[in-house]
């Protein structure tokens, strides 16, 4: 059965979706939720919450969650390489789908990109264009600009 969390964070009202004990869906302030999904703490849920919050304020640079996000065979494999991106660093679509091994799937890894059910804790936003430039993120780029700096900030926080 599936339920929902809502999380104040520093980017607003997010909301996690559980279905059983996986977390499935992470919804930004500006998305519209599922209608009829009932509002539950669970005790995924709360870890959820916990970790979400604790990443938002620096102390946690990885998340440990069971993550069941509906996709692909292919978009799961970009997803697991997204998770791999070290906390306050970047890479481009290009080199996502040189580590997935299509080197010529850039364009692909943008649409599986652009279809993460779970961004944050899939960390799509570390993924810029081959240029430098945020490109493309669900959450809007001012979002994607905002959990790159926090990591970029508490980063340099713990080795400056």
């Amino acid at each position: 059965m599936k339920s929902l969390l809502l999380v104040e964070t520093p980017l607003g009202r997010l909301g996690l979706v559980a279905d059983g004990d996986y977390l499935t869906e992470l919804y930004f302030a500006h998305d519209p939720l599922p209608p009829d999904l009932p509002v539950r703490e669970t005790a995924l849920l709360i870890e959820a919450r916990a970790q979400l919050l604790a990443y938002f304020s620096g102390r946690r640079t990885a998340f440990s969650l069971p993550l069941a996000p509906a996709g692909t065979t292919f978009q799961k494999r970009v997803w697991q390489a997204l998770c791999e991106i070290p906390y306050g660093e970047t890479v481009s679509y290009k080199e996502v789908a040189r580590r997935i091994g299509n080197e010529k799937a850039t364009r692909a890894v943008g649409r599986a990109n652009n279809r993460n059910p779970l961004p944050i804790l899939i960390p799509c936003h570390r993924v810029i264009g081959a240029n430098g430039a945020l490109v493309g993120y669900g959450g809007g780029l001012a979002i994607k600009e905002k959990l790159l700096a926090l990591e970029k900030r508490y980063l340099k926080g713990k080795t400056g």
